[in-house]
C-alpha cells in the first residue's frame, strides 16, 4: 500500500475505535481495552505511513543534492553520484579494515581528507590538520587506523537516527556553526512601547529599546565506545554503515533530547520544560486540581495563555502517555479534540495544532509539567557542525575487537525575548 491508502485506512480504524466509546457515560474497562487496541494498530499505521513518507523525501532530497553538487563543482549528477560512492566505499573500507587496508582510488580519497598544517593551529594528534571539505564531519584520531572525516552519507544517516528517536530536534530550530565559540542571540522587547501622536512644533519624544542576549554554548557529548569483533566487520554481508551510525545516533540523541527538553543549564543545554513558564494549572476551572488527568478546559486554557503572536506557528509537545489522554478528549458537543491527518503528510492535530511526541516529557502526574504548546521556532539547538568518530585498533586488540566511538557538540536555549513563546501545562500538585 502507498501512504494514501494507508492514511484512508487509519482513518477508518479511529473512526471505529471512537465508536466504542459511548457519548453518554463513562467508559468501561472492556471498552477502554477496545479503543486502546484499535488506537494501538492506527499508530502502528502511522509509523508505517512515516517511513514511507520520509523515504520518498530522502530520495527527492538526495536527487537534488546531486544535482546542487554537480553545478557547484562543474560536473554532471552522474559523476558526482560517483563520487559519493567512492568516499563511502573508503569510509566503509577504513571502519572495517583499517586504512592499510584502502585501495589506490580509496587512499586518494582519503588523503584529499586532511592536509599538513601551514602554520599549526588546529593540528590534531600525529601531525594531521583537517582540511576544510564541504559536507564533511571531521575526525581525528592516535590510534592505529586514525579517525576518518565522516562522508555526507554516512552522517546524513546518523541524524536521521537522532530525528527518529528524539522530538526536540524535529521541533526546535537546529543551526550548525562551524567552531565551538560562544555564540549570543540578541533579544529585545518593545512590546510596551508605542507610538504616540505629535502635537504642532513639539519635539519627538525618545523611547530607547532595550536589547539583551542568550549566549548558546557547545557542550561535547560522546556516544561512548561501541566494540565491534573483527569477524563481524570482516562480514561483506553485514551493513555497518547503517548499524554503526544507528547505534552512534540514537545514543548521541538521547542525551542530547533529555538535556535539550529537561536540562537545569547546570554544564549542559537548559531544557524547554525547565525554561518554559506556567501556562496553566490543570483543574484550576474545577472545583478539585488534577494530578493525573488532563481535561479539554486545560488544553484550551494553556492555548490561549500564549501570545497569538506566537500561536500562528505553534504546536503541542507531550509524551505518548499523555498523548494516549488526549486522544479520549471531545469538546462540548462531543467532538474530538485529536484529528487524524488524511492527506498525504498532512500531521495529527490536536484542537487544529500538530503535535510532538517527546518522551523525555514527564507523564501526568502531580506537580509535573506534562504538556507544553507554543512556537517552538524559538527554542533554539545549536549542533557544531561535524562529528568525530575514532577507530581504536590496538585497544582492544587482545580481544579481537575494534573500538568506535563517535564525539559531538551540541547546545540548546529557549530564547524569550520577555514573552514567553513557550507555556507549560503543570499538574496540580494535590
Amino acid at each position: 500500500m502507498n501512504s494514501k491508502e494507508l492514511r484512508a485506512k487509519r482513518a477508518k480504524l479511529i473512526e471505529d475505535a471512537r465508536a466504542v466509546l459511548p457519548s453518554n457515560r463513562v467508559p468501561n474497562g472492556e471498552e477502554n481495552r477496545r479503543f486502546d487496541a484499535m488506537m494501538n494498530e492506527a499508530d502502528g499505521l502511522k509509523a508505517q505511513i512515516d517511513r514511507i513518507e520520509r523515504a520518498d523525501g530522502m530520495m527527492a532530497a538526495q536527487l537534488e543534492q546531486f544535482r546542487n553538487g554537480a553545478a557547484r563543482n562543474g560536473t554532471d549528477p552522474e559523476q558526482e553520484s560517483e563520487a559519493v560512492l567512492l568516499r563511502d566505499s573508503a569510509f566503509n573500507t577504513w571502519m572495517r579494515r583499517g586504512e592499510l587496508a584502502l585501495n589506490e582510488e580509496q587512499r586518494a580519497v582519503y588523503a584529499q581528507c586532511f592536509e599538513a598544517p601551514s602554520n599549526g593551529n588546529g593540528a590534531a594528534p600525529g601531525g594531521w590538520h583537517l582540511a576544510p571539505r564541504p559536507r564533511a564531519a571531521l575526525g581525528t584520531g592516535s590510534d592505529t587506523g586514525g579517525g576518518y572525516i565522516v562522508p555526507q552519507g554516512f552522517y546524513g544517516r546518523l541524524i536521521d537516527a537522532q530525528k527518529v528517536y528524539g522530538g526536540m530536534i524535529d521541533a526546535a530550530f537546529v543551526f550548525d556553526t562551524a567552531s565551538g565559540n560562544a555564540v549570543p542571540i540578541p533579544t529585545d522587547n518593545d512590546t510596551n512601547n508605542a507610538g504616540s501622536i505629535l502635537g504642532e512644533n513639539i519635539q519627538v519624544g525618545t523611547q530607547d529599546v532595550t536589547f539583551g542576549a542568550v549566549t548558546m554554548n557547545a557542550y561535547v557529548y560522546t556516544s561512548k565506545l561501541v566494540l565491534v569483533s573483527n569477524q563481524l566487520l570482516q562480514d561483506t554481508a553485514f551493513d555497518l554503515d547503517a548499524w554503526l551510525a544507528a547505534k552512534l545516533g540514537t545514543r548521541i540523541a538521547r542525551i542530547v533530547n533529555t538535556h535539550c527538553t529537561t536540562g537545569d543549564g547546570a554544564s549542559k543545554p537548559t531544557g524547554v520544560a525547565t525554561a518554559a513558564p506556567l501556562g496553566y494549572t490543570a483543574g484550576n476551572s474545577t472545583t478539585s486540581g488534577e494530578t493525573t488527568s488532563i481535561t479539554y478546559d486545560d488544553l484550551i486554557e494553556l492555548e490561549h495563555s500564549v501570545d497569538p503572536a506566537y500561536r500562528k506557528g505553534a504546536r503541542f509537545m507531550m509524551s505518548d502517555t499523555t498523548l494516549k489522554v488526549v486522544k479520549k478528549l471531545k469538546d462540548g458537543i462531543g467532538r474530538p479534540l485529536w484529528m487524524a491527518g488524511l492527506a498525504v503528510k498532512e500531521p495529527d492535530t490536536i484542537n487544529g495544532f500538530p503535535y510532538t511526541i517527546n518522551q523525555d516529557m514527564a507523564a501526568p502526574a502531580a506537580s509535573t509539567k506534562s504538556v507544553l504548546f507554543g512556537d517552538f521556532s524559538n527554542y533554539f539547538m545549536r549542533r557544531v557542525a561535524g562529528i568525530q568518530v575514532l577507530r581504536l585498533t590496538e585497544r582492544y586488540a587482545d580481544f579481537n575487537q575494534v573500538g568506535f566511538l563517535a564525539f559531538q557538540r551540541w547546545d540548546g536555549q529557549l530564547v524569550d525575548a520577555g514573552t514567553h513563546p513557550i507555556k507549560c501545562l503543570q499538574q496540580a500538585s494535590s
